[in-house]
């Protein structure tokens, strides 16, 4: 299994698969899930976000008497990851400091597709099974937010037990919440005037910004709760007082009420910094909602449990990032996120622990086969 799993991800990480550019990578795939007398479902979605992918959706049938899973793993890299140089290092995996590895998410595909080239080769008895492999979940989870449920449901019925593999780190983490995001945009309106001849006419909108960022709760909040900013923008020549300043961040919370507390008192630090004028605009957007369990914690045990079994002892996790389970949570999934040991994940010092991988395609084995 450990060396036909290395070689389906070796194969996997040489393909260039950037977001809305994975259509290689969708053809590897469809080509080994046929092989493996998968029965496939291509949800063209795609066009609605300028991809040229489509979600992969696929049912392979067992012959045990188990309740089925769905296994979730993306296509698509952080880039830059053109003309990739793996180096094999030891149980390390990297690249040679120019480009992305693109274990996220190549390892997780590598897993799930490992366990299933291993359970066809050698014949074994498994459990039901569903794929959900989506493109464009580094750009906002773009395959998986532009899923019309429906028509899924009139061509398979998928198990809302659903293990993602695309967990950042080791094998022994599972991931059974995460929080909900909100990107928010301001936008502070002042007074033009000549900043030489009549300053005292004008109301400086990037003075006012700075006033009011200054009292927002920003970074680590509390245990559950982030903030930042990550832009300003406001451009006029040095004679002018500036009567627009536009700043935009984020709110990250496990709780969607919490969520709407800190964006209730940004506005209302707002409010107060601008007085009676009320020259301001405030947008905020839902990027993805909150990850729950569903059941209590239940189905993560039992893959806490799949761990312990191939030796590894595994723990549950709250984590402070979205995946395409947030998406999934909110059509009734109940979604496990599992390591496969990448690390330093989006930049180019990126790396893979290769025991780490080999650990959860281990665990998927036997959770399969259980």
């Amino acid at each position: 299994m450990k060396e036909r799993t290395l070689t389906l991800l070796e194969e996997m990480l040489h393909i260039h698969s950037p977001s809305r550019r994975e259509h290689q990578m969708t053809e590897y795939l469809v080509k080994f899930l046929n092989e493996m007398g998968a029965r496939i479902y291509l949800h063209e979605n795609q066009a609605q976000y300028g991809g040229d992918s489509p979600v992969i959706f696929a049912e392979i049938l067992g012959t045990l008497d188990a309740p089925p899973v769905t296994l979730n793993a993306h296509t698509d890299v952080i880039e830059p990851n053109a003309e990739l140089n793996i180096i094999k290092d030891g149980n390390q995996w990297r690249t040679d400091g120019t480009t992305t590895l693109g274990g996220d998410d190549k390892a997780g595909l590598a897993a799930i597709l490992g366990a299933i080239d291993y359970l066809k080769r050698h014949a074994i008895p498994h459990r039901t099974f569903y794929l959900v492999i989506t493109p464009g979940e580094e750009q906002g989870m773009l395959g998986a937010q532009h899923i019309n449920w429906d028509e899924v449901h009139d061509e398979m019925t998928l198990s809302k037990n659903m293990i993602v593999f695309d967990n950042a780190g080791r094998a022994n983490r599972v991931a059974y919440q995460a929080p909900c995001s909100y990107h928010f945009e301001v936008t502070i309106h002042g007074r033009k005037a000549h900043a030489g001849i009549e300053p005292e006419a004008g109301v400086n909108a990037i003075q006012r910004a700075s006033r009011i960022i200054s009292e927002l709760p920003l970074l680590r909040i509390d245990s559950d709760t982030t903030a930042n900013i990550s832009t300003i923008q406001s451009d006029f020549p040095t004679n002018v007082v500036p009567d627009r300043c536009t700043f935009t961040g984020e709110v990250r919370a496990q709780s969607q009420e919490r969520a709407d507390q800190v964006l209730a008192q940004y506005e209302s630090i707002i409010q107060q910094q601008v007085g009676e004028s009320k020259c301001y605009d405030f947008k905020a957007t839902l990027d993805y909602p909150a990850l729950r369990s569903k059941d209590g914690g239940a189905f993560v045990q039992e893959v806490i449990e799949a761990y312990q079994a191939v030796g590894v002892q595994a723990e549950p996790q709250i984590i402070g990032g979205g995946s395409d389970a947030n998406f999934f949570a909110a059509h009734g999934f109940n979604a496990a996120i599992v390591g496969v040991g990448m690390q330093q994940v989006h930049t180019t010092e990126e790396y893979l622990e290769i025991d780490q991988l080999l650990l959860t395609t281990e665990m998927l084995v036997h959770y399969l086969t259980q």
